[in-house]
């Protein structure tokens, strides 16, 4: 038994940009398939959309849609995982974080006692930037992705915020490749695994 629990892609992409952001494309059939998850023993969904600059507008309408689907997830009995992912390329991500936040907390303030989401949040400039998302009673759990930064520059990151694990992909790989042997592979993947659980304990 290793106690995992599966989450499900439920996103078809991301839509062109426009102020700044990139909301996801239209999900049809997503009733019927979180219908099918709930029976398959699956827990929660992800989807992603992308805030490339820091624009009211735009970090709006991808907050927006994010907690639109989500609410069809909770009524589909499955916990969402909302993806508002901030560009670390951004030249206005320190603005965006500025404007993300409080559209997040005034989503949850919205949001029955009894229906919790997950967030999946870039990395931010501030450290303990989302810790009152941390707290929140709707929030289960606030997660980072690495977002494109190093291994060791996303640790570091990660380490400076508090009560906030790991959901790194890019990070996680980093450095395993298709030439090593097993031995080399496992190695590498256990030295990953480890520095980032040691960044996540904080």
């Amino acid at each position: 038994m290793k106690n995992v629990v599966p989450f499900l892609k439920v996103d078809k992409g991301l839509a062109d940009e426009v102020d700044g952001a990139q909301v996801m494309k239209p999900m049809p059939g997503l009733d019927a398939l979180l219908a099918r998850a709930v029976e398959k023993g699956v827990f929660g969904t992800k989807m992603r959309s992308v805030i490339k600059l820091g624009n009211g507008k735009g970090v709006q309408a991808v907050v927006d849609q994010q907690f639109e689907v989500g609410r069809q997830i909770l009524a589909g009995g499955l916990v969402p995982i909302l993806e508002p992912e901030i560009d670390i390329h951004s030249p206005s991500k320190a603005e965006a974080e500025q404007l993300l936040k409080p559209a997040i907390l005034e989503r949850l303030r919205a949001l029955g006692a009894d229906q919790h989401v997950m967030l999946k949040l870039t990395l931010p400039e501030v450290d303990d930037f989302y810790a009152d998302l941390v707290a929140h009673p709707n929030v289960l759990r606030v997660v980072a992705l690495s977002g494109g930064y190093s291994r060791e520059e996303a640790n570091a990151r990660l380490a400076r915020q508090h009560h906030v694990v790991a959901s790194f992909s890019r990070a996680l790989t980093e450095g395993l490749t298709v030439q090593q042997s097993d031995e080399e592979f496992n190695a590498a993947l256990d030295a990953s695994i480890g520095s980032i659980f040691q960044a996540s304990a904080t």
